[in-house]
């Protein structure tokens, strides 16, 4: 079996005891960011598994956007990365 060669682990473990991996983040052409393909991305970025630079590159994010699910995950968790329509009162 071939292994593609990355710069850094291929595999973290959480402070939970899960296992967290390179193939749990999302696939390159992601188009729908759901809350948890943006958490899978922020947090591969926080335990070291995916660089900034390369998150930016791959997913072709723009910073702002990134800084919006990092502030967002660390204040509110999931939730905060959840996209809600507003409702006409």
């Amino acid at each position: 079996m071939y292994l593609k060669k990355v710069d850094g682990p291929r595999a973290v473990t959480l402070p939970d005891g899960s296992t967290f991996s390179r193939a749990d983040l999302p696939p390159p052409e992601t188009e729908r960011w759901v809350a948890s393909r943006k958490l899978a991305v922020v947090r591969g970025i926080a335990c070291g598994l995916i660089s900034r630079f390369e998150a930016l590159h791959i997913y072709k994010l723009s910073d702002e956007e990134l800084d919006g699910w990092i502030r967002a995950a660390e204040s509110h968790g999931r939730n905060g990365l959840k996209v809600t329509k507003h409702r006409r009162g």
